[in-house]
């Protein structure tokens, strides 16, 4: 027990220098110290690797996925700018696996900015971007995730995915809140 403990706090800090020479950050690598408590003593959730504007930016605009802001900007604390600063890298992956599945042309235009509803799972830690309903978009949500219903407080349509992300549409966009990356 006590060599899989040193292994695993030994590969948590390994992975941590890796990513940190990398410009990604997570919440294990931000903790992976020295002190840091045995793996068993740990919680069960898995580690949140953060990614930053630029880096989440180029992922994005790799995939071919591009975005819009009203403000023209990206500074998350502007309410009118359109901002990725500490997203989830498994929403990235998310909308590039999204991308992917329905060969459509996506458009963000909301990401970790303030301004949105509040809550774990929310755009401010990094679990959701807002997509341009295009019919080529809302088509392939409607055609191919199952209805879960409205969803409690604004009565957005819900559809839930196979690998359990959730798209509700809201008046003027896809509201997507990413568990994981779907699938990639």
């Amino acid at each position: 027990m006590a060599v899989t403990s040193t292994r695993i706090r030994l590969g948590a800090l390994l992975g941590g220098a890796v990513l940190a020479a990398t410009g990604v950050s997570t919440a294990q690598s931000a903790a992976a110290a020295p002190s840091a408590p045995a793996a068993a003593d740990a919680p069960s959730a898995a580690a949140v690797t953060k990614l930053s504007h630029s880096d989440a930016a180029n992922r994005l605009r790799g995939a071919g996925i591009s975005w819009t802001s009203s403000g023209g900007c990206s500074d998350r604390n502007n309410p009118s700018c359109t901002s990725f600063e500490q997203i989830n890298l498994t929403t990235v992956q998310g909308a590039v696996t999204l991308k992917g599945a329905t060969g459509c042309a996506l458009t963000i235009t909301g990401g970790t900015e303030t301004g949105h509803a509040s809550g774990t799972y929310s755009h401010w830690n990094g679990y959701k971007l807002d997509f341009s309903p295009t019919s080529c978009l809302s088509n392939y949500i409607t055609g191919t995730f199952t209805n879960i219903g409205p969803r409690p407080g604004d009565g957005a349509q819900q559809y839930k995915s196979g690998s359990g992300n959730v798209y509700a549409r809201e008046s003027n966009h896809w509201d997507v809140t990413y568990y994981n990356c779907g699938g990639c």
